[in-house]
């Protein structure tokens, strides 16, 4: 099982690389990614790229702002998934 510093790793990975065209400094922890990193259909990619690689299925009622409002949403969310899984 992933601990939150690999997953926190993998989604700055993910955010940086697709969004920030790998400019890292660009991504703060507390600031909100839609509409600073992400937009609506970058929401869509991240929804899909946690499902692909953390094997998780991101449920519509879970698309929501206390899931995937920052970095540490989308981690403690992910965490959460994966703790959860049998």
């Amino acid at each position: 099982m992933m601990n939150t510093t690999d997953i926190d790793r993998d989604v700055r990975t993910f955010l940086v690389n697709n969004f920030l065209s790998g400019h890292a400094e660009a991504l703060r922890d507390g600031e909100p990614l839609q509409g600073n990193v992400i937009d609506s259909t970058g929401a869509l990619e991240l929804v899909a790229y946690l499902q692909e690689h953390f094997g998780i299925t991101v449920e519509d009622d879970e698309v929501v702002p206390e899931n995937l409002d920052s970095v540490n949403s989308v981690v403690a969310y992910v965490a959460r998934k994966l703790g959860s899984k049998t």
